[in-house]
C-alpha cells in the first residue's frame, strides 16, 4: 500500500510543479483516528513556500484521486498531516493473500543482488564463549536472517587470530597446567588463562601423551590442541543456538600470503605511516581524527588496527556489496581508525557497517549473578543456555537495542508463565495449533485458500488482528534495513496480545459453518505469522506447551 499511495501522492505533486528531493514518506499513525497510514510531506513542500502547510496539504488531496476499493477515506490533521485510511475490502483481499502465501508471507526481494557479509562472535580461541559474546552472536545470526528474508545473499563469516601474544600464554597456560599434572612444582603466573577448562586441555594430553611433552614448546602441541578443543566448544556453543557459520577466517593467513606488509608498503607510499620511537604509526591525525595511532609496537608486534586493515581490504577484493561487523563496546575506539585507513587506501568505506553491541549484566532479585566459576571467572554462555534453554536467551537478547546495556533478568527468563515474554509468544501459538486441532476433531475442515468469507470477520477484534498481522511484511522490511531485530520481537508481541484479544472475544468454532471456516483461516493466518517471525528470530514454534 505504500507504494501505491507513494505513486499517487508523487503524481499530485508533479501536477502541482513539485519534485520532493526524497521519495514521499508514510509512517504508521500512533493511536487511534489518525487512519492507517500518514504522511508530512505537506509540511516539507510548504517550508520556504511561504504556503501554509495545511494549504498544500489540502491542494495535495484535491489531486489524488485513489482506487476506492483501497483506499476508503483521506482527511488533514494538526499542521498538515495527510492520514489515510484503508478501505475495508482492502483488509480482507490482503488476508486472503496471507493465508495463500503461508510460509514465505513476509519475504521480499529488495536485496535481490545484494552481496553481504555479516561478521559477528569472532572470539579468539582462548576459552569458552561468555553472555557478552552470545549477545553478539544472537545479534549477528538474527540480522543475517532479516536479511536473507528480504532476498539478500548473506555470508556469516567468524575471524578469528590464532597466533600472537595471547594465544602464546594460552599454549602456555596449558603447559605449565600439564607439567602441574606431572607432579612438577609450578608458579602458575597470575596473567595466565586460570580456567578448569585449561586443566581440561592438559590432562586430555597427559593421558594421551604421557610424559613426552614435558620439553614441548608452549608454541608447539600445547597451542595446537587448545586451539582445537576450544574453537569444537564455541562451535558446539554456537549450534545450541542455532547459529552456523559459512566460513572463518583466520588473522595469521593475512600474514602468511603477505596481506599485512602490503598494506603497510601502500600506506607508506601514501603518506601515512612513519616510524618514531620504535614503533610504526599511522597518520590517522591527517585522515581527519584526533590524534595518530601506533600499528606496530617497539617489539615488533601489531596493534589491533593494523591486521584488520589487511582484513577489511580483502573483504573489499571478496566482492561484498555490504559488509557488516558486529562488535561488542570495547571496540568502539578502534573501528574509526579502520574505516579511515580504508578510505585512504581508496575503498569505499561506505560499505562497511559497524553495529556495536553493549553490555550484559545477568541478575536475579536486583542483584547481579555469578552463575559458576567451574569454567573461569565469568559466566559462560553455555552455563546461561543449560539455565534457561535457548529460546529464551535468544529472545532476551534480542528484545533491546543493542546500543543499551542488558539487564538479563534470570528470574524472568526462568518463568514458564505469560509474565515471560518468550512464553507469552510460544503460548499464543501453541493456542492456536490447539483450536486448530479441536476443529479438525469436531469435523470442521480448515478452509483452504480462498475458501473462506472474509467479510465475516467483522468484530472490531477481527479488524484489530487482520490490520496487525498485515503488517509483517513491512515490519521484517524495515528492521532489516534498519538491522533492529528488537523492533521484531515487539511486533510479535503485539500480534500475540491482538490474538489473545480475538481469542477471548471471538469463539472460533462455533454453529455458524462459514464463521468458523472464517475463523480458522484467521487462525492459520496468526499461527503463519508468528511461525515466520519465530524463524527469523531464531526461536521454536512448540505446537503444545
Amino acid at each position: 500500500m505504500k507504494a501505491y499511495l507513494r505513486e499517487k501522492v508523487t503524481e499530485a505533486l508533479a501536477s502541482m510543479g513539485v519534485s520532493p528531493a526524497s521519495p514521499v514518506s508514510f509512517e504508521t499513525p500512533r493511536g487511534t483516528g489518525h487512519g492507517d497510514l500518514t504522511t508530512n510531506i505537506a509540511m516539507i513542500v510548504a517550508k520556504g513556500s511561504g504556503r501554509k502547510s495545511r494549504d498544500v496539504a489540502a491542494d495535495i488531496v484535491a489531486r489524488l484521486a485513489p482506487d476506492p476499493s483501497l483506499v476508503a477515506g483521506i482527511d488533514i490533521a494538526g499542521p498538515g498531516f495527510i492520514n489515510f485510511s484503508f478501505a475495508g475490502k482492502y483488509y480482507l483481499r490482503q488476508l486472503g493473500d496471507l493465508v495463500r502465501t503461508g510460509d514465505t508471507f513476509g519475504r521480499s526481494a529488495i536485496g535481490k543482488g545484494r552481496k553481504v557479509q555479516v561478521e559477528f562472535v569472532s572470539a579468539n580461541p582462548t576459552g569458552p564463549l561468555t553472555v557478552g559474546h552470545g549477545r553478539g552472536a544472537v545479534f549477528g545470526d538474527t540480522v543475517a536472517r532479516m536479511l536473507e528474508w528480504t532476498g539478500h545473499e548473506v555470508e556469516r563469516e567468524y575471524y578469528f587470530n590464532n597466533a600472537g601474544r595471547q594465544m602464546r600464554i594460552l599454549g602456555d597456560s596449558v603447559r605449565q597446567r600439564y607439567l602441574e599434572l606431572l607432579g612438577d612444582n609450578v608458579e602458575f603466573p597470575r596473567d595466565y588463562y586460570q580456567g578448569e577448562y585449561i586443566r581440561d586441555i592438559a590432562r586430555h594430553l597427559m593421558e594421551s601423551d604421557g610424559d613426552r611433552l614435558r620439553d614441548e614448546p608452549a608454541e608447539g602441541k600445547f597451542k595446537e590442541q587448545a586451539e582445537t578443543e576450544i574453537f569444537a566448544d564455541i562451535r558446539k556453543t554456537l549450534a545450541a543456538l542455532g547459529i552456523v557459520f559459512g566460513s572463518f577466517y583466520n588473522e595469521n593467513w593475512l600474514y602468511e600470503q603477505g596481506k599485512i606488509r602490503e598494506v603497510i608498503d601502500e600506506l607508506r607510499a601514501r603518506g601515512l605511516v612513519y616510524e618514531s620511537e620504535g614503533a610504526v604509526w599511522l597518520k590517522t591525525s591527517a585522515l581527519g581524527l584526533e590524534k595518530d595511532k601506533v600499528i606496530v609496537k617497539s617489539s615488533g608486534e601489531p596493534t589491533y588496527r593494523l591486521p584488520d586493515i589487511a582484513y577489511h581490504r580483502e573483504k573489499f577484493r571478496r566482492g561484498y556489496d555490504l559488509m557488516i561487523d558486529v562488535f561488542g563496546a570495547d571496540h568502539i575506539a578502534t573501528y574509526p581508525d579502520v574505516l579511515a585507513a580504508l578510505k585512504a587506501l581508496g575503498l569505499d568505506e561506505r560499505r562497511v557497517t559497524v553495529l556495536i553491541h553493549q553490555f550484559v549484566t545477568i541478575l536475579q532479585d536486583g542483584e547481579v549473578v555469578k552463575m559458576s566459576t567451574r569454567k573461569a571467572n565469568f559466566i559462560t554462555l553455555d552455563e546461561l543456555i543449560d539455565e534457561v534453554g535457548a529460546d529464551v536467551v535468544r529472545y532476551f537478547f534480542l528484545m533491546r537495542t543493542i546500543s543499551s546495556h542488558l539487564n538479563f533478568d534470570l528470574g524472568l527468563a526462568k518463568k514458564h508463565s505469560d509474565e515471560n515474554p518468550v512464553f507469552y509468544l510460544q503460548y499464543a501459538y501453541a493456542r492456536i495449533c490447539s483450536i486448530l486441532r479441536y476443529a479438525g476433531d469436531a469435523s470442521v475442515p480448515p478452509a483452504p485458500a480462498g475458501e473462506f468469507d472474509a467479510s465475516l470477520l467483522s468484530s472490531a477484534a477481527e479488524t484489530d488482528l487482520i490490520k496487525t498481522l498485515l503488517l509483517f511484511p513491512e515490519t521484517v522490511e524495515s528492521c532489516a534495513l534498519a538491522y533492529e531485530p528488537h523492533r521484531l520481537a515487539d511486533y510479535l508481541q503485539g500480534v500475540a496480545t491482538s490474538f489473545h484479544r480475538f481469542y477471548h472475544e471471538c469463539r472460533v468454532v462455533t454453529d455458524d459453518g462459514p464463521l468458523t471456516r472464517a475463523r480458522i483461516a484467521l487462525s492459520h493466518a496468526v499461527r503463519c505469522v508468528l511461525r515466520n517471525g519465530f524463524g527469523i528470530l531464531g526461536i521454536s514454534a512448540p505446537e503444545q506447551m
